[in-house]
């Protein structure tokens, strides 16, 4: 069978983004149509042009700096034979003549090495695309979330709250806490995982935390208030699985009162640097009792100078690993930073115990101290 002959031409003309073609010299050698359309350049104006000319005459201009970002990027890869995918790129408002110019823009650059006969970097493929809607999506995103969570209450006992988004999401989740000043010196602590990213996720993730933050005003416990979050999440499309940890805390009895829906236990560090993880009242997820009854409630003690430490998933679950692994890593931080004040800890716990390349999963957590 004949091999088909390819057209290598058409074929770097068609590939997505704007493309050119440099030598290790950072010499123009080819570029596609849509780079030509991005500079708002002729083929004649580019094509045997050094990259570092293109500020030569204007070395003060705002894009000059991302100019040399990105030769430096394409000279590393030149040297290293090794793919470089940059940080994105900000690019100043051009021409106010020209469409679009009035506003910064974002670019996606991305740097690889194309190796000749004899293995050395023969020539560099550098390739760029806007992705100026996707920041501007995240922007909003994060506002709206922001705008759904609750704030912190103002009172004698000092909170700390903490919302991490999953890699790759637009800032933006199914993840939540909510905390309600309750009558008497108590205070309603909960968080919650919605299943999914995105708006989507987020959208159902405001409805419950509405809902649970309405009841645990009147509910006389965690317990009957998630039973009436349960029975509403039945007619909340995607709320199902919906895993949940509420906690009434009462100063004057000293006690935590607690329920969960299917969530992780929540992790009660006394004064004296143990650590409990509150797992005596555990149901299955919203939505997952095959009929409705009364949910499981339990009641713990705790000592003055102990905190209360609520978390979604995202904090210590990881691939391939037992979730008894993620809840030791997680209560020997907490010993290691027991002195520590609530917004001090809650950064500690961060730094613990996301990974440096950060996580999959959102993650939500909220300290009080008792």
């Amino acid at each position: 069978m004949t091999e088909p002959e390819i057209d290598y031409t058409a074929v770097f003309q068609a590939l997505p983004g704007a493309v050119a073609l440099l030598t290790p010299q950072l010499v123009y050698a080819d570029v596609n149509e849509e780079w030509l359309r991005v500079l708002g350049r002729t083929r004649e104006q580019v094509i045997g042009r050094c990259m570092p000319d293109d500020f030569a005459d204007s070395p003060n201009h705002p894009d000059a700096p991302v100019v040399r970002n990105i030769q430096a990027s394409l000279c590393r890869v030149a040297e290293t034979g090794e793919p470089e995918t940059m940080e994105l790129q900000r690019f100043e408002p051009g021409d106010p003549g020209r469409p679009g110019a009035g506003d910064a823009s974002y670019w996606s650059v991305t740097n690889i090495p194309v190796f000749g006969a004899d293995g050395r970097v023969a020539l560099l493929l550098h390739r760029v695309e806007e992705v100026t809607e996707l920041i501007r999506a995240r922007v909003v995103a994060l506002t709206l979330q922001e705008a759904m969570l609750p704030p912190r209450p103002v009172g004698r006992h000092p909170v700390a709250v903490r919302y991490r988004p999953a890699i790759g999401a637009l800032d933006v989740g199914g993840d939540w806490y909510d905390l309600v000043d309750l009558p008497g010196d108590r205070l309603g602590v909960a968080v919650g995982d919605v299943v999914g990213h995105g708006l989507s996720a987020a959208g159902v993730m405001g409805q419950l935390c509405s809902a649970l933050s309405a009841v645990s005003r009147v509910a006389e416990g965690p317990a009957r208030a998630l039973e009436v979050l349960e029975l509403y999440a039945r007619s909340v499309a995607g709320a199902e699985n919906t895993t949940v940890a509420n906690a009434f805390v009462d100063w004057n009895t000293h006690d935590i009162t607690y329920s969960s829906a299917g969530h992780l236990p929540p992790a009660l560090l006394q004064s004296d640097g143990t650590v409990e993880f509150l797992d005596q009242a555990t149901d299955p997820p919203l939505g997952a009792h095959p009929e409705h009854a009364p949910w499981l409630q339990a009641t713990t003690p705790f000592t003055e100078g102990a905190f209360l430490v609520l978390y979604t998933d995202g904090l210590i679950e990881r691939r391939h690993e037992d979730i008894d692994t993620g809840l030791a890593r997680l209560a020997g931080s907490l010993a290691r930073h027991q002195r520590a004040d609530p917004e001090t800890l809650a950064d500690a716990l961060l730094a613990d115990l996301i990974p440096p390349d950060g996580v999959t999963d959102d993650t939500a957590l909220i300290i009080v101290r008792l």
